[in-house]
């Protein structure tokens, strides 16, 4: 086996597959066992940093399994450096993530029961069930014994006019299959009342459209003399940046390890970057709509759900591609080609001023790296999208586009808790809350966290204009002091540094964390969701660093009963100053939808800003070359 370039490469498929046949040798998978997930198992902070880039270290793979048999969740690490599984655990009383092979037969189930066929027939006359959808959906926890004992999802179920037809624009909407995927059988049909099929087809594939727009002309991405960026496996230099891309099936992308160089030295900044869960809870209380809400990390696995993406459509320009190597849950190999794709951008102007007493304007572009991946989740589509920029600047940006999940009305009925986009047609109000696990190393390890508000001065001898304000720095000792939101009206921002390294002014480095667009969550936290998802309490939360503590809603918030995660971690109320800290963010989009999100949704913006504040001594794009003039 080759020693990989850097520690926190991803596995290969090599290592996939041997990790696989060392637990089947063990004697420990049976017939009835899945491989939920299989990934690397992480090195210690200390081996990563300590690593020069020549010396050979241990591999380790970390893996859920789940057996259908015995209704049984277990954890494993094994040591592919020396052959052995080093670690076998139950974990009781937990569903890990769903995985794509119960997917598709979660459908053949639905399509093959006799009583979903009755139903479909008595209701809607419908005897071929070729054409119809379904899109498994996670069962949550409502308090039930079927919840808290069984593996079960609870589809959405579509009907197709034609085999290449969008189905999802016609619900059927009064029927709700419910299936034990132990046994992979429905063992009962819910019905709710009678909604006639939407009567609209709504179809946006290019072959089913006509009358495209004209108008414009080729524009042409050209790199002549190659990318700018180097790549070594999936080590990754770009412009004073260096980092290691991760992909796994349950997060997907990570960026690990990212360091700048400055005047000679590389510098940590961000140790290890993902998103740590997400949730989209609905909001109308009808009760075949009420329970639709879906953990798409945890329950499904973003890395599972990622798209092959296509040079031209996904992607402009130069591209280097990065494959994800996954395993079924059978154990066979699975890659998920081109689930990764960097590419350079021009991002217009980096900086300029023109002194007019000289007529001489001095401008730099900027140029930033994007590395991106994109997620299907049924009718979700989520990217992913991390931005490197030459001043030191590191932004992360989701964008939300893809097909609303559907209900069917009356002729002329309305809903509150919607919009009707269609006739007979309506899309429920719903959110979409992502949380971010950012663990942090200015400088090294041993950082402290600052929450900045503006605040006006009082009126008095000292602010005679009244026009006096300024920025207040409150240290974060404990996790409980660090439990916040965000605050328009102090312009509130977080700042994180090394109290240990000081710049040229002599304060501490640091780097601040600058929240974008954001809501509030508008259930309950009485709401069963909310109770599973308890990390959209706050915006900001922040930990000591734990290898262990890597999912915001807890390792297995399939079907939990809520309580874990963030809020049991941090009751501990640990301190913060000058540790290994984790910034832990939260952010949503609330989406009131409207008839021009309809057939597909033009793509929404959420994301935030990491900018350095005190990190470097002058503005590090200064030593941007200027671009060439053109003259015509």
């Amino acid at each position: 086996m080759n020693t990989p370039f850097h520690p926190l490469e991803p596995l290969s498929k090599q290592e996939v597959a041997l990790a696989v046949k060392i637990l089947r040798d063990s004697g420990k998978v049976t017939a009835t066992t899945r491989f939920v997930s299989v990934s690397l198992k992480e090195p210690d902070k200390a081996l990563v940093h300590a690593f020069t880039g020549v010396e050979k270290h241990p591999r380790a793979a970390a893996a859920v399994l789940f057996d259908n048999g015995t209704n049984a969740c277990f954890e494993a690490e094994v040591s592919l450096t020396e052959g052995k599984v080093t670690l076998w655990k139950h974990v009781p009383g937990v569903q890990p993530t769903m995985t794509a092979d119960e997917q598709i037969e979660c459908e053949q189930a639905v399509l093959a029961s006799p009583e979903f066929r009755a139903a479909l027939k008595r209701q809607y006359g419908i005897e071929d069930t070729r054409l119809v959808m379904v899109d498994i959906w996670s069962a949550g926890n409502y308090g039930s014994e079927e919840d808290r004992t069984m593996r079960l999802a609870r589809p959405l179920c579509f009907l197709r006019m034609d085999p290449t037809d969008n189905g999802y624009a016609k619900p059927i909407e009064g029927l709700r299959p419910v299936v034990d995927l132990n046994t992979m059988t429905v063992i009962r049909v819910e019905e709710y009342g009678r909604w006639p099929l939407p009567p609209q087809q709504s179809n946006y594939a290019a072959d089913r459209r006509t009358g495209f727009r004209g108008g414009l002309k080729p524009l042409e991405i050209l790199q002549p003399e190659g990318a700018s960026f180097e790549v070594s496996g999936y080590q990754v230099r770009w412009q004073k940046w260096n980092f290691v891309i991760g992909f796994n099936g349950r997060e997907g992308l990570t960026l690990n390890h990212l360091r700048y160089e400055d005047q000679g030295r590389l510098r940590s900044i961000l140790y290890r970057g993902s998103l740590s869960e997400m949730v989209v809870p609905y909001g109308d209380p009808a009760p075949q709509q009420a329970r639709k809400n879906a953990f798409d990390a945890g329950e499904y696995g973003l890395g599972y759900c990622a798209n092959s993406l296509e040079l031209g459509c996904d992607c402009l320009g130069l591209i280097r591609y990065f494959d994800g190597e996954l395993c079924t849950s059978r154990g066979e190999p699975l890659t998920v080609k081109n689930a990764v794709c960097m590419h350079e951008e021009d991002f217009g102007i980096l900086w300029k001023h023109t002194d007019r007493r000289l007529n001489e304007p001095e401008v730099r572009r900027s140029r930033r790296l994007v590395v991106s991946s994109i997620a299907t989740v049924e009718n979700y589509e989520y990217g992913f999208f991390w931005y490197l920029y030459q001043d030191g600047n590191i932004q992360f940006e989701i964008k939300l586009t893809g097909i609303l999940s559907l209900g069917a009305l009356n002729p002329g009925e309305k809903s509150p808790f919607g919009t009707v986009i269609a006739p007979q047609l309506y899309a429920p109000n719903h959110q979409h809350f992502f949380n971010m696990r950012l663990d942090l190393d200015i400088d090294g390890a041993a950082n402290s966290a600052y929450q900045i508000d503006v605040e006006g001065d009082e009126p008095g001898a000292s602010n005679p204009f009244e026009n006096a304000f300024r920025a207040k720095a409150r240290l974060l000792k404990t996790e409980g002091e660090a439990k916040a939101n965000l605050n328009l009206e102090t312009a509130r921002t977080w700042k994180f540094v090394n109290p240990s390294v000081l710049n040229a002014m002599g304060d501490p480095v640091g780097y601040k964390f600058m929240a974008g667009d954001n809501c509030f969550p508008f259930a309950s936290k009485n709401a069963w969701w909310r109770k599973r998802a308890g990390f959209v309490d706050h915006h900001v939360w922040v930990t000591p660093c734990r290898d262990e503590e890597r999912h915001a809603a807890g390792n297995y918030p399939n079907q939990s009963q809520g309580g874990d995660g963030l809020p049991l971690w941090t009751a501990a109320n640990r301190p913060l100053e000058n540790t290994d800290l984790v910034l832990w963010y939260t952010f949503g989009h609330t989406h009131i939808a409207r008839p021009e999100d309809y057939p597909v949704m033009p793509a929404a913006y959420i994301g935030f800003l990491l900018k350095p504040n005190g990190f470097f001594t002058e503005n590090p794009g200064n030593d941007v070359a200027p671009s060439m003039k053109h003259h015509g």
